[in-house]
């Protein structure tokens, strides 16, 4: 699974690539890309409802002591520290997580990528999981700095698109969310006709580059 963010002036853009375990599996169920609070997002693998849950109760903690939601980089420090825990005793396993959250607040987009080891940074744009590698080399590509938020859906589809290998790799269903100006700055997943449209958009282009090659 990859997941991959992109902040661009007015807001942050999540993809998820969801592998589809069964044929059978009803679209839209099993979420990667989760809420953790009204300002917050979070791309998620295996043990991400676990986290899911620990991040609800930083958020609202700090909500409750202080009245306004959490700073993305108190968050990610909290959560860093909490998958530190994880890997310094016998008796538990380490979280086999790697983890992308997103949030806008009064100095604008924030996004921040939570390594299990309980290390993090911000990011302009970042990728973890399966096929990050190539992921990232696109992501460098972009002028993030002139991208609407409309637009980096595109990419982030295309990218996504890109990156699986059809021949090689189980089918998947496509994620997208976003924080920002066009979400009320609140998250929410993308709204279906866009994605709809870039969802067509990352296809149409992935096959494109694969028959370039």
């Amino acid at each position: 699974m990859l997941v991959i963010g992109i902040r661009v002036n007015d807001g942050v853009i999540l993809a998820a690539q969801k592998l589809l375990d069964s044929k059978l599996l009803v679209p839209g169920t099993a979420k990667r890309i989760l809420s953790a609070d009204m300002h917050a997002s979070a791309g998620l693998r295996a043990d991400g409802k676990h986290l899911q849950t620990r991040a609800r109760e930083e958020c609202k903690n700090y909500r409750d002591n202080y009245m306004s939601p959490i700073p993305l980089k108190q968050l990610s420090d909290r959560l860093g520290s909490y998958l530190n825990a994880y890997t310094l005793y016998s008796s538990v396993r380490p979280f086999g997580i790697s983890t992308v959250i997103s949030s806008y607040d009064k100095n604008g987009p924030q996004l921040y990528a939570i390594e299990p080891s309980g290390l993090y940074w911000g990011y302009q744009a970042t990728a973890v999981g399966k096929g990050k590698q190539l992921a990232q080399t696109e992501l460098e590509k972009l002028k993030l700095n002139e991208l609407s938020m409309r637009q980096a859906v595109f990419e982030a589809a295309r990218i996504i698109h890109l990156v699986h290998d059809p021949t090689k790799d189980k089918g998947f269903e496509l994620e997208l969310s976003w924080i920002g100006k066009d979400s009320q700055f609140k998250h929410a997943h993308v709204p279906a006709q866009l994605y709809q449209e870039a969802n067509e958009y990352g296809k149409s282009q992935a096959e494109s580059g694969r028959m370039q090659e």
